[in-house]
Protein backbone atom coordinates (compact mmCIF):
# COMPACT_ATOMS: atom_id res chain seq x y z
CA UNK A 1 0.00 0.00 0.00
CA UNK A 2 1.30 3.72 -0.09
CA UNK A 3 2.52 3.67 3.38
CA UNK A 4 4.97 0.85 2.27
CA UNK A 5 5.82 2.26 -0.87
CA UNK A 6 6.58 6.05 0.74
CA UNK A 7 8.50 4.50 3.46
CA UNK A 8 10.59 2.91 0.80
CA UNK A 9 11.48 6.18 -0.88
CA UNK A 10 11.98 8.15 2.30
CA UNK A 11 14.43 5.12 2.77
CA UNK A 12 16.12 5.91 -0.66
CA UNK A 13 16.69 9.05 -0.10
CA UNK A 14 17.90 8.75 3.36
CA UNK A 15 20.16 6.19 1.73
CA UNK A 16 20.92 8.65 -0.99
CA UNK A 17 21.64 11.39 1.88
CA UNK A 18 24.63 9.31 3.96
CA UNK A 19 26.42 8.14 0.61
CA UNK A 20 26.83 11.87 -0.21
CA UNK A 21 28.27 12.78 3.58
CA UNK A 22 24.94 15.33 3.55
CA UNK A 23 23.76 12.77 6.71
CA UNK A 24 25.55 10.72 9.23
CA UNK A 25 23.45 7.73 10.84
CA UNK A 26 24.55 4.30 11.86
CA UNK A 27 21.22 2.17 12.03
CA UNK A 28 18.13 3.12 9.44
CA UNK A 29 15.32 4.54 11.86
CA UNK A 30 11.67 2.94 11.16
CA UNK A 31 9.55 5.50 9.57
CA UNK A 32 6.50 5.74 11.08
CA UNK A 33 3.75 7.62 8.56
CA UNK A 34 0.50 8.85 10.04
CA UNK A 35 -2.26 11.14 8.91
CA UNK A 36 -1.90 14.68 9.90
CA UNK A 37 -4.42 15.68 12.41
CA UNK A 38 -5.47 19.06 10.26
CA UNK A 39 -5.97 18.22 7.05
CA UNK A 40 -4.31 21.03 5.48
CA UNK A 41 -0.42 19.19 6.27
CA UNK A 42 -0.82 16.54 3.43
CA UNK A 43 -1.84 13.38 3.33
CA UNK A 44 0.91 11.58 5.71
CA UNK A 45 3.37 13.36 7.44
CA UNK A 46 6.59 11.86 9.33
CA UNK A 47 9.07 12.36 12.18
CA UNK A 48 11.79 10.10 10.88
CA UNK A 49 13.96 13.46 10.79
CA UNK A 50 13.96 14.19 14.88
CA UNK A 51 14.39 10.47 15.21
CA UNK A 52 18.11 10.92 13.29
CA UNK A 53 18.81 14.14 15.01
CA UNK A 54 18.49 12.35 18.40
CA UNK A 55 20.50 9.21 17.04
CA UNK A 56 23.77 11.23 15.90
CA UNK A 57 22.46 15.16 16.59
CA UNK A 58 22.26 17.51 14.62
CA UNK A 59 18.93 19.86 13.83
CA UNK A 60 15.78 18.05 12.92
CA UNK A 61 14.88 21.11 10.32
CA UNK A 62 18.08 20.62 8.43
CA UNK A 63 18.11 17.31 8.50
CA UNK A 64 14.21 17.01 6.99
CA UNK A 65 15.14 19.72 4.39
CA UNK A 66 18.59 16.98 3.21
CA UNK A 67 15.25 14.25 3.01
CA UNK A 68 13.14 16.63 1.27
CA UNK A 69 15.17 17.21 -0.87
CA UNK A 70 16.80 13.85 -1.83
CA UNK A 71 12.86 12.61 -1.72
CA UNK A 72 11.47 14.78 -4.54
CA UNK A 73 8.71 13.15 -5.73
CA UNK A 74 9.24 9.61 -4.53
CA UNK A 75 8.99 7.71 -7.44
CA UNK A 76 6.11 9.90 -8.97
CA UNK A 77 3.64 9.41 -5.93
CA UNK A 78 4.53 12.81 -4.05
CA UNK A 79 3.19 15.79 -5.46
CA UNK A 80 5.13 18.05 -2.67
CA UNK A 81 6.61 17.54 0.47
CA UNK A 82 7.22 20.13 3.09
CA UNK A 83 9.41 20.51 6.12
CA UNK A 84 7.05 22.06 9.25
CA UNK A 85 7.23 22.48 12.77
CA UNK A 86 10.02 21.16 14.85
CA UNK A 87 10.74 19.06 11.91
CA UNK A 88 8.11 17.24 10.31
CA UNK A 89 8.12 16.22 7.25
CA UNK A 90 4.40 16.70 5.20
CA UNK A 91 3.83 14.81 2.52
CA UNK A 92 0.99 15.26 -0.28
CA UNK A 93 0.46 12.65 -2.61
CA UNK A 94 -1.20 12.50 -6.07
CA UNK A 95 -4.94 11.40 -5.78
CA UNK A 96 -4.91 8.72 -7.87
CA UNK A 97 -3.68 6.64 -5.29
CA UNK A 98 -6.69 6.82 -3.65
CA UNK A 99 -8.22 5.21 -6.62
CA UNK A 100 -5.69 2.31 -6.26
CA UNK A 101 -7.47 1.90 -2.73
CA UNK A 102 -10.70 1.46 -4.68
CA UNK A 103 -9.53 -1.13 -6.49
CA UNK A 104 -7.68 -3.14 -4.80
CA UNK A 105 -10.64 -3.70 -2.19
CA UNK A 106 -12.62 -4.84 -5.10
CA UNK A 107 -10.45 -7.20 -6.56
CA UNK A 108 -9.63 -8.60 -2.75
CA UNK A 109 -13.02 -8.48 -1.21
CA UNK A 110 -13.46 -10.65 2.01
CA UNK A 111 -9.41 -10.39 2.24
CA UNK A 112 -8.69 -6.76 2.38
CA UNK A 113 -6.96 -6.44 5.07
CA UNK A 114 -5.36 -9.28 5.39
CA UNK A 115 -1.76 -9.96 4.50
CA UNK A 116 1.17 -12.73 3.97
CA UNK A 117 3.51 -10.99 6.91
CA UNK A 118 3.21 -14.15 9.27
CA UNK A 119 4.52 -16.69 6.33
CA UNK A 120 2.68 -19.73 7.97
CA UNK A 121 4.63 -19.30 11.05
CA UNK A 122 3.69 -21.14 13.91
CA UNK A 123 1.94 -19.48 16.61
CA UNK A 124 0.05 -21.26 19.60
CA UNK A 125 -2.71 -18.64 21.27
CA UNK A 126 -4.14 -19.77 24.76
CA UNK A 127 -6.64 -18.21 26.44
CA UNK A 128 -9.87 -18.91 28.83
CA UNK A 129 -7.97 -22.15 30.17
CA UNK A 130 -10.70 -22.14 33.05
CA UNK A 131 -10.52 -24.30 35.68
CA UNK A 132 -13.91 -26.27 35.02
CA UNK A 133 -15.52 -26.37 38.63
CA UNK A 134 -17.57 -23.52 37.57
CA UNK A 135 -19.31 -22.43 34.28
CA UNK A 136 -17.24 -19.46 32.12
CA UNK A 137 -17.36 -16.01 34.29
CA UNK A 138 -17.59 -12.28 32.57
CA UNK A 139 -13.66 -12.28 33.89
CA UNK A 140 -13.03 -15.04 31.56
CA UNK A 141 -15.25 -13.66 28.75
CA UNK A 142 -12.75 -10.86 28.92
CA UNK A 143 -10.05 -12.75 27.75
CA UNK A 144 -11.84 -15.28 25.73
CA UNK A 145 -11.85 -11.53 23.73
CA UNK A 146 -8.71 -10.72 23.72
CA UNK A 147 -7.18 -14.02 23.14
CA UNK A 148 -9.61 -14.81 19.95
CA UNK A 149 -9.17 -11.60 18.84
CA UNK A 150 -5.26 -11.74 18.36
CA UNK A 151 -5.79 -14.85 16.79
CA UNK A 152 -8.27 -13.65 14.22
CA UNK A 153 -5.63 -10.90 13.82
CA UNK A 154 -2.56 -13.66 13.64
CA UNK A 155 -4.63 -15.61 11.54
CA UNK A 156 -5.63 -12.21 9.18
CA UNK A 157 -1.55 -11.72 8.97
CA UNK A 158 -0.97 -15.08 7.33
CA UNK A 159 0.20 -17.13 10.40
CA UNK A 160 -1.00 -20.52 10.99
CA UNK A 161 -2.38 -20.60 14.39
CA UNK A 162 -3.92 -22.72 16.69
CA UNK A 163 -6.27 -21.89 19.52
CA UNK A 164 -6.01 -23.93 22.35
CA UNK A 165 -7.42 -23.85 26.47
CA UNK A 166 -6.03 -25.52 29.06
CA UNK A 167 -7.87 -27.62 31.35
CA UNK A 168 -7.13 -27.45 34.94
CA UNK A 169 -8.18 -30.54 36.07
CA UNK A 170 -5.47 -32.33 37.90
CA UNK A 171 -7.47 -35.23 39.83
CA UNK A 172 -5.01 -34.32 43.49
CA UNK A 173 -5.44 -30.44 42.77
CA UNK A 174 -7.13 -28.61 45.98
CA UNK A 175 -9.83 -27.00 44.29
CA UNK A 176 -11.25 -30.33 42.17
CA UNK A 177 -11.35 -32.35 45.49
CA UNK A 178 -13.48 -29.16 47.08
CA UNK A 179 -15.45 -29.12 43.80
CA UNK A 180 -16.25 -33.11 44.28
CA UNK A 181 -16.91 -32.55 48.10
CA UNK A 182 -19.34 -29.68 46.95
CA UNK A 183 -21.32 -31.63 44.51
CA UNK A 184 -21.47 -34.91 46.89
CA UNK A 185 -22.58 -32.23 50.05
CA UNK A 186 -25.01 -30.87 47.76
CA UNK A 187 -26.47 -34.55 46.84
CA UNK A 188 -26.74 -35.62 50.24
CA UNK A 189 -29.14 -32.24 50.93
CA UNK A 190 -30.98 -32.54 47.39
CA UNK A 191 -32.09 -36.09 49.35
CA UNK A 192 -33.19 -34.62 52.57
CA UNK A 193 -30.22 -35.48 54.51
CA UNK A 194 -28.62 -33.22 56.97
CA UNK A 195 -24.94 -32.62 55.74
CA UNK A 196 -22.92 -29.90 55.88
CA UNK A 197 -21.09 -28.10 52.75
CA UNK A 198 -17.15 -27.81 53.24
CA UNK A 199 -15.51 -24.88 54.59
CA UNK A 200 -13.41 -24.08 51.08
CA UNK A 201 -16.56 -25.05 49.22
CA UNK A 202 -18.05 -23.87 46.29
CA UNK A 203 -21.37 -22.10 47.07
CA UNK A 204 -23.05 -21.31 43.38
CA UNK A 205 -25.98 -22.57 42.54
CA UNK A 206 -24.71 -24.33 39.55
CA UNK A 207 -23.37 -26.83 42.24
CA UNK A 208 -26.77 -27.49 43.93
CA UNK A 209 -27.88 -28.22 39.64
CA UNK A 210 -25.50 -30.51 39.26
CA UNK A 211 -26.60 -32.31 42.65
CA UNK A 212 -30.21 -32.62 41.42
CA UNK A 213 -29.39 -33.93 38.05
CA UNK A 214 -27.31 -36.72 39.64
CA UNK A 215 -30.57 -37.83 41.76
CA UNK A 216 -32.50 -37.34 39.18
CA UNK A 217 -30.44 -40.17 36.97
CA UNK A 218 -28.86 -42.07 39.79
CA UNK A 219 -31.14 -41.34 42.76
CA UNK A 220 -30.25 -42.90 45.99
CA UNK A 221 -27.34 -45.14 44.53
CA UNK A 222 -24.63 -43.56 45.65
CA UNK A 223 -25.38 -42.56 49.10
CA UNK A 224 -24.46 -46.23 50.84
CA UNK A 225 -20.65 -45.38 48.64
CA UNK A 226 -17.68 -44.56 50.65
CA UNK A 227 -17.33 -40.74 50.91
CA UNK A 228 -13.93 -40.64 49.47
CA UNK A 229 -15.00 -42.80 47.03
CA UNK A 230 -18.10 -41.14 46.30
CA UNK A 231 -16.74 -37.97 45.77
CA UNK A 232 -14.09 -39.15 43.37
CA UNK A 233 -16.58 -40.04 41.21
CA UNK A 234 -18.94 -36.85 41.60
CA UNK A 235 -15.72 -34.54 40.79
CA UNK A 236 -15.58 -36.60 37.54
CA UNK A 237 -19.05 -36.51 36.61
CA UNK A 238 -19.47 -32.53 37.41
CA UNK A 239 -16.21 -31.67 35.56
CA UNK A 240 -17.94 -33.33 32.77
CA UNK A 241 -20.85 -31.22 32.94
CA UNK A 242 -18.91 -28.40 33.91
CA UNK A 243 -16.53 -28.62 30.58
CA UNK A 244 -19.22 -29.30 28.41
CA UNK A 245 -21.01 -26.54 29.82
CA UNK A 246 -17.70 -24.34 29.15
CA UNK A 247 -18.04 -25.45 25.50
CA UNK A 248 -21.21 -24.45 25.29
CA UNK A 249 -20.81 -21.27 26.83
CA UNK A 250 -17.90 -20.07 24.68
CA UNK A 251 -19.47 -20.70 21.26
CA UNK A 252 -22.58 -19.13 22.26
CA UNK A 253 -19.81 -15.92 22.40
CA UNK A 254 -18.56 -16.83 19.46
CA UNK A 255 -15.38 -18.65 20.39
CA UNK A 256 -14.02 -22.34 19.60
CA UNK A 257 -10.52 -24.00 20.16
CA UNK A 258 -8.33 -26.12 17.88
CA UNK A 259 -7.51 -28.19 21.05
CA UNK A 260 -8.65 -28.25 24.75
CA UNK A 261 -5.73 -29.62 26.31
CA UNK A 262 -6.14 -31.48 29.80
CA UNK A 263 -4.33 -31.16 32.59
CA UNK A 264 -4.83 -34.62 34.17
CA UNK A 265 -3.22 -36.01 30.36
CA UNK A 266 0.11 -34.47 31.96
CA UNK A 267 0.15 -36.60 34.67
CA UNK A 268 -1.16 -39.84 32.76
CA UNK A 269 1.41 -40.00 30.23
CA UNK A 270 3.79 -38.99 32.39
CA UNK A 271 5.28 -36.22 31.21
CA UNK A 272 5.29 -34.27 33.84
CA UNK A 273 8.01 -36.91 35.23
CA UNK A 274 9.86 -36.59 31.95
CA UNK A 275 10.41 -32.81 32.35
CA UNK A 276 11.28 -32.67 35.67
CA UNK A 277 13.81 -35.34 34.36
CA UNK A 278 14.97 -33.24 31.61
CA UNK A 279 15.66 -30.34 34.54
CA UNK A 280 17.65 -32.66 36.80
CA UNK A 281 19.39 -33.96 34.05
CA UNK A 282 20.32 -30.47 33.10
CA UNK A 283 21.34 -29.33 36.50
CA UNK A 284 18.81 -27.04 36.83
CA UNK A 285 16.52 -28.96 39.60
CA UNK A 286 18.07 -29.62 43.22
CA UNK A 287 16.13 -31.46 46.82
CA UNK A 288 15.86 -29.58 49.87
CA UNK A 289 13.90 -30.34 52.67
CA UNK A 290 12.60 -32.98 51.06
CA UNK A 291 11.13 -31.01 48.22
CA UNK A 292 12.29 -30.92 44.38
CA UNK A 293 13.11 -27.57 43.95
CA UNK A 294 13.44 -25.33 40.43
CA UNK A 295 16.70 -23.04 40.21
CA UNK A 296 14.37 -20.47 38.78
CA UNK A 297 16.49 -17.58 40.63
CA UNK A 298 19.33 -18.86 37.98
CA UNK A 299 17.09 -17.50 35.16
CA UNK A 300 15.77 -14.39 36.55
CA UNK A 301 12.73 -15.52 38.90
CA UNK A 302 12.62 -14.06 42.15
CA UNK A 303 13.28 -17.13 44.19
CA UNK A 304 13.63 -21.07 43.61
CA UNK A 305 10.26 -22.55 42.68
CA UNK A 306 9.19 -26.35 44.18
CA UNK A 307 8.63 -28.96 41.75
CA UNK A 308 7.68 -31.74 44.50
CA UNK A 309 6.33 -31.34 47.54
CA UNK A 310 7.96 -33.36 50.15
CA UNK A 311 4.58 -35.83 50.42
CA UNK A 312 5.63 -35.90 46.75
CA UNK A 313 2.63 -34.70 44.86
CA UNK A 314 3.65 -32.43 42.05
CA UNK A 315 3.09 -28.79 42.12
CA UNK A 316 1.23 -26.83 39.78
CA UNK A 317 4.41 -25.27 38.63
CA UNK A 318 5.66 -28.82 37.86
CA UNK A 319 2.74 -29.39 35.57
CA UNK A 320 2.82 -25.76 34.14
CA UNK A 321 6.39 -26.65 33.17
CA UNK A 322 5.84 -29.80 31.69
CA UNK A 323 2.50 -28.33 29.72
CA UNK A 324 5.12 -25.51 28.26
CA UNK A 325 7.28 -27.66 27.64
CA UNK A 326 4.80 -29.75 25.72
CA UNK A 327 4.15 -26.80 23.46
CA UNK A 328 7.70 -26.51 22.66
CA UNK A 329 8.25 -30.17 21.35
CA UNK A 330 4.42 -30.04 19.15
CA UNK A 331 7.01 -27.54 17.15
CA UNK A 332 5.52 -23.90 17.40
CA UNK A 333 7.41 -20.95 16.52
CA UNK A 334 6.17 -18.66 19.24
CA UNK A 335 3.97 -19.69 22.07
CA UNK A 336 1.17 -16.30 23.25
CA UNK A 337 -0.19 -16.67 26.69
CA UNK A 338 -3.50 -14.86 27.66
CA UNK A 339 -3.71 -14.67 31.52
CA UNK A 340 -5.95 -13.02 34.24
CA UNK A 341 -4.73 -10.21 36.27
CA UNK A 342 -4.10 -12.74 39.44
CA UNK A 343 -1.35 -14.39 37.25
CA UNK A 344 1.29 -11.68 36.69
CA UNK A 345 3.80 -13.31 39.56
CA UNK A 346 3.91 -16.22 37.07
CA UNK A 347 5.34 -14.99 34.38
CA UNK A 348 9.17 -14.86 35.75
CA UNK A 349 8.48 -18.62 37.03
CA UNK A 350 6.92 -19.98 33.66
CA UNK A 351 9.60 -18.27 31.57
CA UNK A 352 12.32 -19.39 33.89
CA UNK A 353 11.24 -22.98 33.27
CA UNK A 354 11.08 -22.68 29.64
CA UNK A 355 14.68 -22.07 29.76
CA UNK A 356 15.77 -24.11 32.17
CA UNK A 357 14.36 -27.14 29.74
CA UNK A 358 16.79 -25.64 27.09
CA UNK A 359 13.67 -23.86 25.11
CA UNK A 360 14.10 -20.02 24.56
CA UNK A 361 11.92 -17.85 26.36
CA UNK A 362 11.38 -15.10 23.93
CA UNK A 363 9.38 -17.09 22.15
CA UNK A 364 7.11 -17.39 25.18
CA UNK A 365 4.42 -14.42 25.08
CA UNK A 366 2.41 -13.98 27.88
CA UNK A 367 -0.28 -10.84 27.65
CA UNK A 368 -1.92 -10.34 31.17
CA UNK A 369 -5.53 -8.77 30.64
CA UNK A 370 -6.99 -6.95 33.46
CA UNK A 371 -10.61 -7.01 35.12
CA UNK A 372 -14.07 -5.91 34.37
CA UNK A 373 -16.14 -4.11 36.38
CA UNK A 374 -20.17 -3.88 35.04
CA UNK A 375 -21.47 -0.35 35.68
CA UNK A 376 -25.25 0.85 35.53
CA UNK A 377 -26.12 4.05 36.18
CA UNK A 378 -22.44 4.59 37.57
CA UNK A 379 -22.94 2.40 40.17
CA UNK A 380 -21.09 -1.86 40.18
CA UNK A 381 -23.54 -4.32 39.69
CA UNK A 382 -24.09 -8.03 39.83
CA UNK A 383 -26.41 -9.55 37.78
CA UNK A 384 -26.68 -13.26 38.89
CA UNK A 385 -25.63 -15.14 42.02
CA UNK A 386 -25.94 -18.04 40.09
CA UNK A 387 -22.08 -18.89 40.56
CA UNK A 388 -21.25 -17.33 44.05
CA UNK A 389 -19.81 -14.05 43.81
CA UNK A 390 -19.11 -13.92 40.08
CA UNK A 391 -21.29 -13.18 37.02
CA UNK A 392 -21.23 -15.20 34.51
CA UNK A 393 -20.62 -14.54 30.87
CA UNK A 394 -24.17 -16.30 29.38
CA UNK A 395 -25.84 -13.58 31.80
CA UNK A 396 -23.90 -10.76 30.16
CA UNK A 397 -24.86 -12.31 26.98
CA UNK A 398 -28.28 -12.64 27.70
CA UNK A 399 -28.35 -8.84 29.17
CA UNK A 400 -26.74 -7.17 26.29
CA UNK A 401 -26.09 -9.77 22.97
CA UNK A 402 -22.94 -11.68 22.08
CA UNK A 403 -22.02 -8.67 19.70
CA UNK A 404 -22.06 -5.95 22.18
CA UNK A 405 -20.38 -7.96 24.88
CA UNK A 406 -17.14 -8.69 22.73
CA UNK A 407 -17.04 -5.47 21.48
CA UNK A 408 -16.85 -3.76 24.78
CA UNK A 409 -14.42 -6.29 25.90
CA UNK A 410 -12.24 -4.82 22.87
CA UNK A 411 -12.73 -1.35 23.19
CA UNK A 412 -9.54 -0.67 25.92
CA UNK A 413 -6.15 -1.80 25.80
CA UNK A 414 -6.02 -5.15 27.38
CA UNK A 415 -3.98 -4.03 30.05
CA UNK A 416 -6.25 -1.66 31.52
CA UNK A 417 -9.27 -2.16 33.55
CA UNK A 418 -12.14 -2.21 31.66
CA UNK A 419 -15.53 -0.31 32.50
CA UNK A 420 -18.55 -1.45 31.14
CA UNK A 421 -21.53 0.24 30.87
CA UNK A 422 -24.97 -2.30 30.54
CA UNK A 423 -27.40 0.26 30.00
CA UNK A 424 -25.35 1.53 27.11
CA UNK A 425 -24.88 -1.66 26.03
CA UNK A 426 -27.82 -2.32 25.52
CA UNK A 427 -29.01 1.18 24.40
CA UNK A 428 -30.10 1.27 20.20
CA UNK A 429 -28.41 4.93 19.63
CA UNK A 430 -25.44 6.96 18.54
CA UNK A 431 -23.95 6.46 21.74
CA UNK A 432 -23.93 2.76 22.05
CA UNK A 433 -20.28 2.21 19.49
CA UNK A 434 -21.24 -1.07 18.63
CA UNK A 435 -24.92 -0.08 17.51
CA UNK A 436 -23.37 2.88 15.93
CA UNK A 437 -20.77 0.46 13.92
CA UNK A 438 -23.40 -1.77 12.94
CA UNK A 439 -25.55 0.49 11.88
CA UNK A 440 -23.00 2.25 9.33
CA UNK A 441 -23.12 -1.70 7.74
CA UNK A 442 -26.63 -1.59 7.86
CA UNK A 443 -27.31 1.48 6.42
CA UNK A 444 -24.70 0.88 3.41
CA UNK A 445 -26.61 -2.54 2.70
CA UNK A 446 -29.97 -0.28 2.55
CA UNK A 447 -28.40 2.48 0.55
CA UNK A 448 -26.76 -0.43 -2.14
CA UNK A 449 -30.87 -2.14 -2.01
CA UNK A 450 -32.22 0.74 -2.93
CA UNK A 451 -29.67 1.47 -5.87
CA UNK A 452 -30.48 -1.95 -6.96
CA UNK A 453 -34.25 -1.47 -6.83
CA UNK A 454 -33.97 1.47 -9.54
CA UNK A 455 -31.79 -0.29 -11.62
CA UNK A 456 -28.84 1.12 -10.69
CA UNK A 457 -26.02 -2.06 -10.11
CA UNK A 458 -22.46 -1.34 -8.27
CA UNK A 459 -20.30 -1.52 -10.93
CA UNK A 460 -16.30 -2.48 -10.48
CA UNK A 461 -13.92 -0.23 -9.50
CA UNK A 462 -11.36 -0.98 -12.57
CA UNK A 463 -15.00 -0.15 -14.95
CA UNK A 464 -15.33 3.12 -13.25
CA UNK A 465 -13.84 6.77 -13.84
CA UNK A 466 -12.88 7.81 -10.15
CA UNK A 467 -11.29 10.63 -11.06
CA UNK A 468 -15.00 12.80 -10.34
CA UNK A 469 -14.39 11.83 -6.46
CA UNK A 470 -13.22 15.02 -5.60
CA UNK A 471 -15.56 16.29 -2.42
CA UNK A 472 -13.96 15.90 0.71
CA UNK A 473 -16.40 13.68 2.12
CA UNK A 474 -15.23 10.81 -0.36
CA UNK A 475 -11.72 11.37 -0.47
CA UNK A 476 -11.89 11.31 3.55
CA UNK A 477 -13.64 8.03 3.58
CA UNK A 478 -11.15 5.93 1.25
CA UNK A 479 -8.17 7.43 2.93
CA UNK A 480 -9.73 5.71 6.51
CA UNK A 481 -10.22 2.44 4.22
CA UNK A 482 -6.42 2.43 3.22
CA UNK A 483 -5.44 2.26 6.83
CA UNK A 484 -7.10 -1.12 7.37
CA UNK A 485 -4.12 -3.03 6.30
CA UNK A 486 -1.61 -0.98 8.27
CA UNK A 487 -3.40 -1.16 11.21
CA UNK A 488 -4.24 -5.35 10.92
CA UNK A 489 -0.65 -5.72 10.20
CA UNK A 490 0.12 -3.49 13.50
CA UNK A 491 -2.60 -4.74 15.66
CA UNK A 492 -1.72 -8.08 15.31
CA UNK A 493 2.25 -7.29 15.59
CA UNK A 494 1.32 -5.22 19.06
CA UNK A 495 -1.20 -7.82 20.07
CA UNK A 496 -3.54 -4.68 20.19
CA UNK A 497 -7.00 -5.62 19.53
CA UNK A 498 -8.33 -3.15 20.80
CA UNK A 499 -7.28 -0.49 17.49
CA UNK A 500 -10.20 -2.28 15.47
CA UNK A 501 -12.81 -1.53 17.28
CA UNK A 502 -11.75 2.41 17.38
CA UNK A 503 -10.93 1.94 13.76
CA UNK A 504 -14.83 0.44 13.43
CA UNK A 505 -15.68 3.26 14.84
CA UNK A 506 -14.01 6.24 12.97
CA UNK A 507 -14.96 4.39 9.83
CA UNK A 508 -18.25 4.38 10.99
CA UNK A 509 -18.45 7.94 11.49
CA UNK A 510 -16.19 9.31 8.66
CA UNK A 511 -18.96 7.64 6.88
CA UNK A 512 -22.41 8.84 8.34
CA UNK A 513 -21.09 12.34 7.52
CA UNK A 514 -19.87 11.40 3.85
CA UNK A 515 -23.60 10.05 3.27
CA UNK A 516 -25.06 13.14 5.14
CA UNK A 517 -23.22 15.70 2.63
CA UNK A 518 -22.77 13.30 -0.74
CA UNK A 519 -26.04 12.08 -2.33
CA UNK A 520 -25.04 8.43 -3.75
CA UNK A 521 -27.56 7.56 -6.53
CA UNK A 522 -28.11 10.59 -8.20
CA UNK A 523 -28.44 12.68 -11.58
CA UNK A 524 -24.86 12.56 -12.44
CA UNK A 525 -24.31 8.85 -13.76
CA UNK A 526 -20.48 9.48 -13.18
CA UNK A 527 -20.56 10.09 -10.01
CA UNK A 528 -23.41 7.73 -9.00
CA UNK A 529 -21.14 4.94 -10.15
CA UNK A 530 -18.16 6.14 -8.49
CA UNK A 531 -20.10 6.75 -4.77
CA UNK A 532 -21.49 3.38 -4.92
CA UNK A 533 -17.93 1.91 -5.28
CA UNK A 534 -16.88 4.21 -2.67
CA UNK A 535 -19.74 2.53 -0.73
CA UNK A 536 -19.67 -0.93 -1.54
CA UNK A 537 -15.76 -0.55 -0.58
CA UNK A 538 -16.82 0.44 2.67
CA UNK A 539 -19.28 -2.19 3.28
CA UNK A 540 -16.04 -4.46 2.48
CA UNK A 541 -14.03 -2.86 4.79
CA UNK A 542 -16.43 -2.67 7.84
CA UNK A 543 -17.49 -6.22 7.38
CA UNK A 544 -14.05 -7.45 7.23
CA UNK A 545 -13.06 -5.28 10.45
CA UNK A 546 -16.11 -6.80 12.19
CA UNK A 547 -15.18 -10.15 11.07
CA UNK A 548 -11.72 -10.30 12.95
CA UNK A 549 -13.40 -8.84 15.98
CA UNK A 550 -16.01 -12.07 15.87
CA UNK A 551 -18.95 -9.61 15.50
CA UNK A 552 -21.76 -10.12 13.23
CA UNK A 553 -22.46 -7.60 9.90
CA UNK A 554 -25.99 -7.21 10.23
CA UNK A 555 -27.79 -6.28 6.73
CA UNK A 556 -30.97 -4.72 8.50
CA UNK A 557 -31.36 -3.19 12.12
Amino acid sequence: MIREKLAENIRKALMSARESGELAFENMPEIALDPPKNKAFGDFTTNVAMVLAAQSGGVPREIAARIVDKLGDAGGLVVRAEVAGAGFINLYVKPDWLHDVLRRIGVEGADYGHSNVGNGEKIQVEYVSANPNGPITVAHGRGAAVGDTIANLLAACGYDVTRESYINDAPNSTQMQNFGKSVHARYMQALGKDYPMPEDGYQGEYVMDIAKDIVKEYGEKFLDLPVDECVLKFTRMAEDEMLALQKQNLAQFGVKFDVWFSEATLHESGKVEKAIDELKKRGHAYEKAGALWLKSTAFGDDKDRALIRSNGQPTYIAADTAYHYDKFQRGFDRIIDCWGPDHHGYIARTKAAVAALGCDPDKLEVIIYQAVRLLSGGEIVMMSKRAGDVVLLSDLIDEVGKDAARFFFLMRSSDSTLDFDLELAKSESSENPVFYVQYAHARICSILRKAEDVGVAVPAAADVDLSVLTADGELDLIKKLAELPDLIAEAAAKREPHRLTRYAQDLAAIFHKFYTECRVVGDDEAVTKARLVVVKSTLTALANTLTVLGISSPDKM
